[in-house]
């Protein structure tokens, strides 16, 4: 039997989960602060700023980037409006233009109604070692080859892009701090003072340790006198960059240096593992190193090797933990690509959508906000055993959300001057999406 299509005049709602990014951005000043803004040539605008702004989001919550894409909301405006809590939608070139102008305006606005919103909705941070949460800065470039976009131009991976550096917090990867950038910035470009404004918005969320974790591409005192200030103090783990130390200077350092472990994996291989101190010039201070240096005389086919082969890791780090803790938890900050991933992939915006640097910036920065919504409801998600899904499931990727949790159909219904969303009893997320809903009302 084949199904016969037709149309129905009934109110069938895809992205009902924007009831609750609407909820969560109730929770924060940001409509009465971005309407408190004078755009310029724009000093008392027909569609307000926030209704603009949270209009976009709502598109970015639901992994859509495209300014066109907002016609979507025409069909029905009135549930989206009341589902975001504004009061109009805006024309795709009245969000292009009025983003166009707002574009550098809004950073410290939004990083700042970000801080409010993980902490109205009481989120949970998870340890990485001890008490320390971890905070994990890394660049990750964008390719937008083939385009003229500004501020394209060749990235260290190999493509024209952008570089926009990232930090997220806690084992959940909570979104904290990100700032865009052309694609042939160094990745240590402005680091130490998106470092100093990361670490403050961090500490307004948790009053637990700190843990910094970086690549050897931020291997630079700056960043250590950052974590050492007082008003940014945290602990770190920064992978070094040898630059012109030779590999025989530490491989001498692993074989006479004092409590040094060596272990032998398989035959033809050793590892030794160890620390030293290190006075810093700049700082005044000695700095703990950890190094791991590999040495091999088989290789791992069998084949014996005339010359050793030598490989050497280095790391500075503040932490009093064993040399193989430090070495694995600077490994789990690989997580980061997945948030990486994520952003690029689960929200469509590796290639963005306008031509000016300034409100690609902007559409990043909202993102951020959007990103935070949605890995908010999945955590909130995970709390309860009520989606009969797999279990063991400790962070729930966006595009699960997006899937499962924002584009989840229900109909609306008006009965007694109250709106009803009415959700399919065949849909395993409808207990989780209520528990959600009830929950940040």
């Amino acid at each position: 039997m084949k199904f016969k299509v037709r149309f129905t005049k009934e109110r069938l709602i895809t992205p009902t989960g924007l009831a609750i990014a609407g909820l969560l951005l109730d929770k924060t000043d940001f409509k009465k602060r971005a309407d408190s803004i004078k755009l310029k040539d724009n000093a008392n605008p027909h569609i307000k700023n926030s209704d603009i702004l949270i209009s976009y989001i709502g598109l970015l919550c639901q992994g859509k980037s495209n300014f066109d894409d907002i016609r979507e909301m025409f069909e029905d405006k009135e549930f989206y409006c009341y589902a975001l809590n504004i009061k109009k939608i805006p024309s795709s070139e009245t969000l292009r233009q009025r983003l166009d102008l707002a574009g550098g305006k809004l950073r410290t606005m939004i990083l700042e109604e970000n801080v409010k919103m993980l902490k109205a909705a009481n989120i949970e941070l998870t340890p990485c070692f001890e008490e320390y949460i971890p905070l994990d800065v890394d660049v990750s470039p964008f390719d937008n080859s083939n385009t003229k976009k500004e501020g394209v131009s060749y990235t260290y991976k190999g493509f024209a892009g952008y570089a926009p550096i990232f930090a997220y917090i806690g084992e959940e990867g909570y979104l904290m701090n990100l700032e865009f950038r052309a694609g042939s910035d160094h990745c240590q470009k402005n680091t130490d003072m998106f470092l100093k404004d990361t670490i403050i918005h961090a500490k307004k969320l948790s009053s637990l340790p700190l843990l910094l974790r970086m690549d050897a591409g931020n291997d630079s005192i700056d960043n250590l006198k950052v974590c050492y200030a007082e008003e940014s103090k945290s602990d770190f783990i920064i992978k070094r960059n040898l630059r012109k130390e030779k590999v025989s200077f530490w491989q001498a350092i692993a074989q006479e240096g004092e409590n040094v472990q060596c272990t032998e994996p398989r035959e033809g291989k050793k590892v030794y593992t160890g620390s030293v101190y290190w006075n810093i010039k700049d700082l005044d201070r000695k700095v703990r190193i950890v190094y791991k240096v590999i040495e091999r005389t088989i290789s791992a086919k069998g084949e014996m090797l005339l010359i050793p082969d030598v490989e050497v890791q280095t790391w500075w780090t503040s932490l009093d933990a064993s040399e193989e803790e430090v070495i694995n938890l600077y490994a789990a900050h690989g997580t980061s690509e997945q948030f990486h991933s994520e952003i690029k992939t689960d929200m469509d915006l590796e290639r963005l959508p306008s031509g000016y640097f300034d409100t690609n910036a902007l559409v990043l920065e909202l993102a951020l906000l959007a990103y935070n919504i949605l890995r908010i409801m999945g955590q909130e998600s995970l709390k309860k055993d009520d989606v009969a899904i797999k279990r063991g499931v400790k962070r729930r990727r966006l595009r699960t959300v997006i899937q499962n949790l924002i584009s989840l159909a229900s109909r609306v219904v008006k009965h007694a001057r109250k709106e009803y969303l009415n959700l399919g009893c065949s849909n395993v997320w409808r207990f989780a999406f209520k528990r959600l809903y009830e929950t940040f009302a």
